[in-house]
């Protein structure tokens, strides 16, 4: 016999964690929520280092996606680790808290100003919904809640590597900025971070913990939708499948999407909504012809500038012997030292070619040698700097399609990174600016040399061969299940996040997005949860 919910929610990531906690508190609604990973609550996944040690290592709180070869990039195949894991990115991310700015908002405003049900977009329409999530440890303005679930605050600690940094930048021209979230985007400073003293505060403890006990809320992990029920245009439930075997959920009202950018699309394929002619290649039954499905793939690709330091600064060692275990000491007795942050302390915004124009560029200061392993045997380990640059608003786009007509196969993922001239020309001139930051004071005099790339080839040729080597994810993607306006025959969505064609389903996560945000995507996410969950409950 079927389970019977008022609304059913495929995937406990960032934006289903927030549409969960809004349905159940302020809508009283029946909800089920199915996700296909584990359990938030793991020690090494609540500090904020630990997370990074869990990935070097291969674990099951992530899945690894690989993609398809890339030309572009001489055939490489890439991996992208996401969330595997209730809360998703926000259980497993570097925790920085990061909007994006309000033009990003405003120029989704205007592609979708042509719906003939239209909502608003724009940045003073979303803005409340970041506030009303944010429990600001700072700031509270009126651009800054301070009562919300999601804790926000400063850095545990703040590596005199990263300090160099924001110096450097400044002696560049760069100002100092001390709220990437406040009136402007543009300079150089230190996150903010979802945490408090060491503790993560992921969507699964800022939403989900609060109604875990509610009697209305259904919780259902390593539980793995396959397919969504539609039935006479509209979604009614879903089957998946856990430990027991494989099961129906009914809902009465709407299934919302919130397995990310990468699984939402392939889910929706694999229910019959997507290419009409890549479907049937895989003999799936087409519901609904939307050519846009998976297609719109956006990410943030990411290149890394690194150099070695003359002296020992930095977090090199500082998870190894003694080193190691005074921290932990440090951390359980007192709360402080290098387990309260997760050395992604300082960043910038910038744009190299018209420093008052918008910003072009992202850029962590992280206090390591961030190499692969082969690099590092070859130059050998000690303390270092690497500076992770990352286009903000990237041309390139990709796509998700279906490998195969198992529902238990991996995606077919080709993020397409660099494929467009000018990504390329602005990684590269972000590598030449970068480069200028490390050759100015203070961080000048605390670094030997550059070892990546090559200082004494630094030529365009050479560093576009860089890019291709080393580029990868940020670990953003976006953008594959669209909303548009009604004339564009690749939105998926309409306005409202409604499935165009099918009646009770929604995207609320970030396959949604028409165009990425200029900035880590998490607290997006969430916004849009909570977005979402106000339009069910006939709010917006």
């Amino acid at each position: 016999m079927a389970e019977a919910y008022d609304h059913i929610i495929v995937g406990g990531g960032s934006a289903g964690c927030a549409a969960a906690h809004r349905l159940v508190m302020d809508g009283g609604a029946r909800v089920l929520m199915l996700e296909g990973g584990h359990s938030h609550r793991h020690p090494l996944l609540d500090m904020p280092p630990g997370v990074f040690k869990l990935l070097k290592n291969g674990s099951k709180f992530f899945t690894t996606h690989k993609t398809v070869p890339q030309p572009q990039l001489d055939g490489r195949v890439q991996e992208i680790p996401q969330g595997n894991v209730l809360g998703g990115g926000s259980s497993v991310n570097g925790q920085a808290y990061v909007r994006g700015r309000p033009s990003d908002y405003d120029d989704w405003q205007e592609i979708l100003r042509g719906n003939n049900d239209s909502v608003d977009w724009s940045w003073e329409a979303v803005l409340p919904h970041f506030r009303r999530m944010e429990g600001n440890q700072t700031f509270n303005n009126d651009l800054h809640g301070c009562n919300g679930p999601l804790i926000v605050s400063e850095p545990g600690q703040i590596n005199e590597m990263a300090r160099w940094f924001v110096q450097a930048l400044q002696a560049q021209g760069e100002p100092f900025n001390p709220d990437f979230n406040g009136t402007s985007q543009r300079g150089v400073g230190f996150f903010q971070f979802t945490y408090q003293k060491g503790q993560r505060c992921s969507a699964a403890y800022a939403f989900i913990a609060p109604i875990m006990d509610d009697p209305r809320f259904t919780l259902k992990l390593q539980a793995r939708v396959q397919k969504l029920l539609i039935e006479q245009g509209r979604a009614v439930g879903v089957i998946y499948s856990d430990a027991s075997g494989t099961h129906e959920a009914r809902c009465e009202g709407e299934v919302l999407m919130s397995a990310g950018a990468l699984i939402t699309p392939k889910l929706l394929m694999h229910s019959g909504i997507g290419p009409a002619d890549h479907l049937r290649e895989h003999g799936i039954d087409v519901i609904a012809d939307h050519p846009g499905v998976g297609q719109n793939l956006q990410d943030h690709p990411d290149v890394s500038i690194v150099a070695r330091a003359n002296g020992p600064y930095g977090y090199y060692g500082q998870d190894r012997g003694w080193n190691m275990i005074r921290n932990g000491l440090q951390f359980k007795l007192f709360g402080t030292g290098p387990i309260t942050t997760t050395g992604l302390e300082a960043a910038c915004f910038v744009n190299p070619d018209a420093p008052d124009a918008p910003p072009t560029h992202e850029a962590y200061c992280i206090p390591i040698l961030y190499l692969d392993d082969d690099t590092l045997k070859r130059i050998g380990e000690g303390p270092g700097v690497s500076i992770q640059i990352v286009l903000l608003k990237p041309e390139s786009r990709g796509e998700v399609r279906l490998a195969s007509a198992d529902p238990g196969a991996m995606p077919a993922i080709s993020p397409n990174f660099l494929s467009k001239e000018a990504d390329m020309k602005a990684m590269i001139r972000g590598l030449r600016y970068f480069r200028e930051t490390l050759e100015t004071q203070p961080m000048a005099g605390k670094l030997s040399e550059i070892v990546a790339p090559d200082p004494t080839a630094f030529t365009d040729e050479a560093l576009a061969a860089h890019c291709r080597k080393v580029v990868k994810t940020n670990f953003h993607p976006a953008g594959t299940a669209k909303m548009g306006a009604d004339g564009d025959p690749m939105a998926v969505l309409d306005a409202r996040l409604r499935v165009r064609g099918i009646e009770g389903l929604r995207v609320c996560d970030m396959s949604a997005v028409p165009e990425i945000p200029a900035g880590n995507t998490n607290a997006p996410a969430m916004m849009l949860g909570d977005r979402c969950a106000d339009m069910v409950l006939g709010r917006l």
